[in-house]
């Protein structure tokens, strides 16, 4: 993946809600990875939370998409929804020998998302910060944490994050905690206020904001609109690649909101 690089994506790409609008009339479904992967530059599987994918589903995924492309895999959530973090070495173990690695370098950060009655605990989950590899078959490995409750908002887990070098994921939600701080060197946004009534899914001055905080996020800086946990601790600064997703809010817009995204990011 290209230094700096600034992704913007859309979750799956099985939906029916988009043909016809998204994809072309008589488009085939089994072109619709193919078609969906030259209009947006990542996509975030969902499929990898409830069960695992067979190695020759990657393998397809890859070839059917095209060079520089990107695939972010959620986490299962036998891993993530479990009262002891400490003890999910082996779920951990198992998602990572599914087959994910046939993506190659198609394969971007793995998302490890946390139901909304998680709390935090610092030790707990410092333990299962140590479970998560960073190399696998030779590959390199990035996490982020999408966490849902309250209690994160400490900067107690901003350092944490820190020392891990793992970013939290920034999710534009009424429903969830927003956590800007920069805890890594990449940055995981989740938009989720699309409107229907919006045909690009968010008004043009909305999406001008956006592309200027990920230009701001892959310069190095961090947004001065958003809101941070530890305002005393800034993040270093290094250029940085920057996943933008939109997700759920009105999703028949979410292809259209990511391109237009794209094409004010001029990527």
């Amino acid at each position: 993946m290209a230094a700096n690089a600034i992704r913007v994506g859309i979750g799956g790409w099985t939906f029916e809600p988009w043909r016809g609008t998204f994809y072309p009339p008589g488009l085939a479904q089994a072109r619709e990875l193919e078609y969906a992967s030259r209009h947006v530059t990542a996509i975030e599987i969902n499929g990898t939370f409830y069960g695992s994918q067979k190695p020759e589903s990657f393998r397809r995924w890859a070839a059917e998409s095209p060079d520089g492309f990107v695939f972010s895999l959620k986490g299962p959530r036998f891993t993530t929804n479990r009262r002891v973090l400490a003890e999910a070495g082996p779920s951990i173990e198992r998602f990572f020998a599914s087959g994910v690695t046939e993506l190659g370098a198609k394969l971007g950060p793995v998302l490890w998302q946390f139901a909304p009655t998680k709390a935090f605990h610092a030790e707990d989950f410092e333990a299962f910060l140590a479970l998560l590899p960073r190399n696998v078959d030779g590959l390199a490995v990035r996490h982020a944490v999408e966490v849902r409750h309250e209690s994160f908002c400490t900067p107690a887990f901003v350092a944490l994050l820190r020392r891990y070098g793992t970013p939290v994921v920034y999710a534009d939600s009424d429903k969830y905690p927003a956590i800007a701080d920069v805890t890594g060197d990449f940055v995981y946004a989740r938009l989720q206020r699309a409107r229907e009534e919006e045909p690009t899914g968010y008004a043009p001055d909305v999406l001008d904001a956006w592309a200027e905080r990920a230009r701001a996020w892959g310069a190095g800086g961090e947004p001065a609109d958003l809101p941070r946990v530890d305002e005393g601790t800034p993040a270093v600064v290094q250029a940085r690649d920057c996943f933008i997703f939109m997700i759920n809010g009105a999703k028949v817009r979410a292809p259209a909101a990511a391109m237009a995204l794209i094409e004010r990011l001029g990527r």
